[in-house]
């Protein structure tokens, strides 16, 4: 899965395009039989002396098991697959922030830090450590 990325609001380059990184923060890009040179410093991007702001979507951010919920409302955390409740890190009535340990998971012989995916307070755990529980179960709810 490749990441998008988006200059001026418009997805960058096309699918069909090759980029190379040929030294840090200096790209060739292929595309379309013509060949561009891209330099990248922050979130700008200078391509033939013009200048643009570019922003990238990560499909690793875009997990099930913590997807964002809204800034208000509930925010359940569930479980990707089928494991066990090594810890519970957090307690009912805890303040949270987006990215907080909230439990951790032993799912096929690894360990996996469930976060929190915004800010809020824990109003329920449906589990205890130890427990075994099942892919797309509840864990936790954020408020």
């Amino acid at each position: 899965m490749k990441k998008v990325i988006r200059i001026d609001g418009e997805i960058t380059p096309s699918p069909d395009a090759d980029v190379f990184e040929a030294e840090p923060g200096v790209y060739s890009i292929l595309a379309g039989g013509v060949s561009w040179e891209a330099r990248v410093a922050g979130n700008e991007i200078t391509i033939a002396g013009e200048r643009f702001v570019f922003e990238i979507d990560d499909p690793r951010r875009w997990k099930g098991s913590t997807r964002e919920a809204g800034s208000s409302g509930q925010a359940s955390i569930t479980s990707a697959m089928p494991g066990k409740i090594v810890r519970v890190l957090v307690a009912v009535g805890d303040e949270v922030v987006a990215g907080q340990g909230i439990m951790v998971v032993e799912a096929m012989k690894m360990q996996n830090e469930l976060k929190a995916p915004r800010d809020g307070r824990v109003t329920r755990i449906e589990v205890r450590e130890s427990e075994s529980v099942n892919a797309g179960a509840v864990l936790a709810t954020i408020e």
